[in-house]
Order: structure tokens, then C-alpha cells, then sequence
């Protein structure tokens, strides 16, 4: 078998699509990967092919770009300068690598270049998401950071919010470039890109576990959770002398990581810093842009680059950090605690999951604090609930397994392609509508 993955986004992006890869070659399959070649080295060492979506350099400006974390404008921007700017590159990509007998699509959410080449073509795609935020749903639905608390209005009202969304900001900036590359392929325009269409019909897996975020009524009917997609690059590369130093010449030291792309951090670092100091607490500053921390570091607290959290955080005793999907997951598995300082995108509701299931606090940007901090951070740590429920959740996190689900129905859909009485994985249950 020979699958295409694609990967837009950070190394919390990144990262599961290159161990879903991992796994996949593991297994004896050719693994292609879309990457920003930011990403060359994680890839290659992981035995994977890079098909190279822009480059490096326009990354780096995306991640210098003042909206990237804004609430609102942020899903603008990502929207506008990576899925809609690399659709068509993406759709190259498939094209030019794609077998009609081998080939399999394992797409990121973002990814409609793949949907479309699927819906051309017959091709065989699974369409993947990270975190339950990108199902839309009327019943359980997420919290949308910079827009209005659903949780209690009736599902009419969420449909017609919905809907404004669609019409008034998504289909304006995807339209254009979806439907103009639907035009020029003989395929009828689509509208609600990301509400009604964007998905596979026939496999969507939700690489998070039911217990997370269970399915609900109105998903994609061929959505399957296979768990969380717990994977990092090999240690020894990436830990070295100085970090094992720290570690062992103290208690074990909560850990401070704002994103792996976030380059506007100084505040959420010098909040560490404090934090840390009203505690008597040791710290470390996850981030590989040393400007960000500050320059007057006490003893107790250092700056570190990038360390693989499956590693790092079993060390740890707490985690503060942004909300992104895959590091709630590590610290998850990693059975500590979590404060979380939602800015952008799907880190508000991943955050108000981990305070649902007892282990985790939601601080909001504005007030994020080195005295609300603390205190949560007290809290959390010193409650024998939040450290039993803690261990629990971390025993029910199985990475390998989860990859390997994901992998199986991956394999599955490669079997059973050119069927045509059912195509949809696994058991349907109702597709989504207005």
C-alpha cells in the first residue's frame, strides 16, 4: 500500500501525521508526506518521504504574523494563507504521486486539495482531525474562543450560527479557491466548505478517545475515534546534558510551553517566571526562541528548546501551556495536571474538556496572572481527586495502540476500494445537516 498523508499546521499538526506515517512504514507501506519542509528533519528520521508544501521561510512568517494568535483573526489567517493559499499545491501533489491501485489519502482537516482529488477521481481518503473542535455538532457543541457560549441555546439557533459563519466569513475566504479549482476540474461548486463538505464520505477519524469527546448524532456517520495519536521523535537527539541536569537536581519542576509556534510569548514567560517564585516552585520555559524568556532567569527556573513531551512531562509535576490538542494529550498520558491560557482556535474547548474530566483549570488570556496562576496551580496540585483522576486518565492514554487503530482502518480502506454498496467506516450513525 501507498499512502499520502498531509500535514498543515504546527508540530502539534505535524507530529501525529508523521507518527500515523511512522506506524504505516512501520508496517512494510510507502508513507508520502505535505509538509512545509520546516519539518524536513522529524520526517526524514521518521523513514518518511517529504512531498514539500511552500517553504520554510513562509512559515516563519506565518508564525511572525501579529493576527496568528488573535481569537478571531487568527482562524482567518490560517484559513486565508494555509489552506486556501496551498490547495492547489496540495492537489499537485496527490495528482502527480497517486496510483490507482495502491494509493491511499490520509488528509488533515485543512486539506481540500485531497477531498477534491478524492471526489474527482474515486480516490480512497480519510479525512483527519486532531481535536473534537473541527466536528461541528447542535448537540454537545464546542466553544468557539471569540464567539458566543452555545452550550445551552436551542439547536435552531446554532444552526443559524452556523450558517452566518458559512456565509458571512468561511465560504468568502475558501469559495473562491475551492470552487474555482472545482470549476476548472468539470465539478459542481460547493458551499458550507467546512460545515457540510469538507469531510470524507467515506472514513473521518477523530484521532482523540471517546471519553475525551464522545461521538455525537450529527458527525460524519463514517467517524471513527482511534485515540490519541501519542507519538515523538527519538529522545536521544533532542534531550541532551543540560536537561537531564536540571532534572535531577531538584523537585520535579512544572513546565511552561505556549506552543511550539508561538514567537509572541514574553508575557506568558514572565508570568512563569513569578509563578514559579511565589510557589517555590522550580520551572521550565519550553521554547526555542530565547528573546522570549527573560534575560534574569533565577536558578530555579531555565529556558529549554524543543524536548519531546512523552519524555519530559512523566518528569514533571504540572503543565502550563496554550490548550493545543496534542500537548493536553501529553500531559494527559503523562498523568500531571494542566492550566491552560487559551488564545486562538481549539484551545479554549480542549481546555474546558481537561477541567470537565478533573485534571485541568482554564485561566483566560486577559487574566493570566502570577497570583491566579499560582493559585490554580496550588489547587490542582495539592488535591488527592485531581492527582487520583490524573493517574486514571493517564492509564486509559495507549499511543501505540491508538496509531495502530488509526492504521487498521487506513488498511481497511485500502481494501476495500472500488466496492460501491458500502464504502462508508465503520458503521454509519447520521450525517450532518442544517
Amino acid at each position: 500500500m501507498h499512502v499520502i498523508l498531509s500535514a498543515l499546521g504546527s508540530y502539534g499538526d505535524v507530529l501525529p501525521m508523521v507518527g500515523l506515517g511512522a506506524t504505516l512504514h512501520g508496517r512494510g507501506h510507502r508513507v508520502q508526506i505535505i509538509v512545509n519542509p520546516y519539518f524536513q528533519t522529524v520526517v526524514e528520521e521518521a523513514g518518511l518521504e517529504l512531498l514539500p508544501l511552500g517553504s520554510a521561510d513562509e512559515y516563519r512568517q506565518l508564525m511572525h504574523h501579529p493576527d496568528l494568535w488573535h481569537p478571531r483573526r487568527g482562524l482567518k489567517l490560517v484559513l486565508s494563507r494555509g489552506a486556501a493559499a496551498y490547495l492547489r499545491d496540495a492537489y499537485r501533489f496527490v495528482e502527480s504521486n497517486y496510483s490507482d491501485e495502491h494509493t491511499v489519502l490520509a488528509a488533515h482537516g485543512l486539506d481540500l486539495g485531497s477531498r477534491i482529488f478524492s471526489e474527482k477521481h474515486g480516490a480512497p481518503l480519510a479525512t483527519v482531525h486532531f481535536a473534537p473542535f473541527a466536528l461541528l455538532t447542535l448537540h454537545a457543541t464546542p466553544r468557539y474562543i471569540g464567539a458566543p457560549n452555545m452550550t445551552g441555546w436551542p439547536r435552531p439557533l446554532k444552526a443559524a450560527m452556523f450558517w452566518a459563519a458559512d456565509r458571512w466569513v468561511v465560504d468568502p475566504l475558501m469559495g473562491p479557491v475551492v470552487n474555482g479549482l472545482r470549476h476548472q476540474l468539470g465539478l459542481p461548486a460547493v458551499a458550507h466548505i467546512f460545515s457540510r463538505w469538507n469531510n470524507s464520505t467515506q472514513l473521518v477519524l477523530g484521532l482523540f478517545p471517546e471519553w475525551f469527546a464522545p461521538i455525537q448524532p450529527d458527525w460524519p456517520e463514517c467517524t471513527a475515534l482511534t485515540g490519541f495519536p501519542l507519538w515523538n521523535p527519538p529522545v536521544a537527539k533532542a534531550v541532551n546534558g543540560e536537561v537531564n541536569e536540571f532534572l535531577a537536581s531538584g523537585d520535579a519542576p512544572i513546565v511552561f510551553a505556549p506552543g511550539s509556534a508561538n514567537i509572541q510569548a514574553g508575557a506568558f514567560f514572565r508570568t512563569a517566571v513569578e509563578t514559579c517564585r511565589r510557589l517555590g516552585r522550580r520551572g521550565m520555559l519550553m521554547t526555542q526562541y530565547p528573546d522570549q524568556a527573560p534575560a534574569d532567569l533565577p536558578p530555579s527556573v531555565r529556558r529549554f528548546g524543543f524536548v519531546p513531551f512523552g519524555w519530559l512531562l512523566p518528569r514533571a509535576a504540572a503543565l502550563v501551556h496554550h490548550g493545543g490538542i496534542g500537548t493536553c494529550a501529553q500531559g494527559l498520558a503523562s498523568g500531571i495536571p494542566q492550566v491552560v491560557m487559551p488564545m486562538a482556535y481549539d484551545q479554549l474547548d480542549n481546555g474546558l474538556r481537561l477541567e470537565r474530566l478533573g485534571v485541568g483549570a482554564v485561566v483566560p488570556r486577559r487574566k493570566f496572572k502570577p497570583l491566579r496562576v499560582a493559585a490554580e496551580l496550588s489547587r490542582l496540585l495539592e488535591a488527592e481527586n485531581v492527582k487520583r483522576t490524573c493517574a486514571q486518565l493517564a492509564q486509559r492514554c495507549d499511543g501505540p495502540a491508538s496509531l495502530d487503530a488509526a492504521c487498521d482502518l487506513i488498511e481497511q480502506l485500502h481494501r476495500r476500494r472500488g466496492h460501491t454498496d458500502n464504502s462508508c467506516l465503520p458503521q454509519p450513525t447520521h450525517f450532518f445537516r442544517y
